[in-house]
């Protein structure tokens, strides 16, 4: 068995419905998956299965979640120790030791380039900083919140590829709860 991260890219489902955790993690039983534990409210499941493919999983869970839900939302993931590598080559550690809510990740299905920083880089304003590690795009918003900006809304899986974002602590919480289990 093998430890795994789940992230969703949203989880409103329309006006006043959203994904309810417990729901989450049923998917996930459903489906096979075993320990499924969520990380705060936001979509993050970490769960264990046999070692497969991680584009095989992903598909199960989305084929999962849509025939729980009836709408399609992209799942990004990543085994436990690639999380870790994630974890632990955030560019920004001074800063997020300060404020994770100003550190930010968008975990890619398909990594990240040069072309993707280069054009989001236009965005970045007001001391904002940008970088890529191992095809994911972190991000510092140092003189405002993420959504004072322009760049968030560059992210969207037409504009930047399949990814979803997560501040500094979530992305802790969820190395350290793996830590704990994983």
């Amino acid at each position: 068995m093998k430890s795994y991260v789940a992230l969703l890219y949203s989880i409103v489902l329309g006006p006043g419905r959203r994904v309810v955790m417990a729901d989450l993690r049923a998917v996930a039983e459903t489906l096979g998956y075993r320990d499924p534990v969520t990380i705060g409210a936001s979509g993050n499941l970490l769960f264990r299965a046999g070692e497969a493919p991680l584009a095989q999983i992903e598909a199960e869970l989305e084929a999962g979640f849509a025939s729980r839900y009836g709408k399609t939302v992209d799942i990004i993931l990543r085994d436990a120790e690639a999380w870790r590598r994630l974890a632990a080559g955030n560019p920004f550690p001074e800063a997020a030791a300060r404020d994770g809510a100003r550190v930010h990740v968008r975990v890619m299905r398909h990594p990240a380039g040069a072309s993707d920083l280069a054009r989001l880089s236009a965005y970045a304003i007001g001391g904002e900083e940008l970088r890529i590690v191992e095809g994911d795009l972190w991000m510092h918003f140092a003189d405002r919140l993420p959504s004072e900006g322009k760049l968030l809304g560059q992210l969207t899986a037409k504009r930047s590829g399949v990814g979803t974002v997560r501040n500094w602590n979530t992305v802790a919480r969820i190395a350290a709860a793996l830590e704990g289990g994983g």
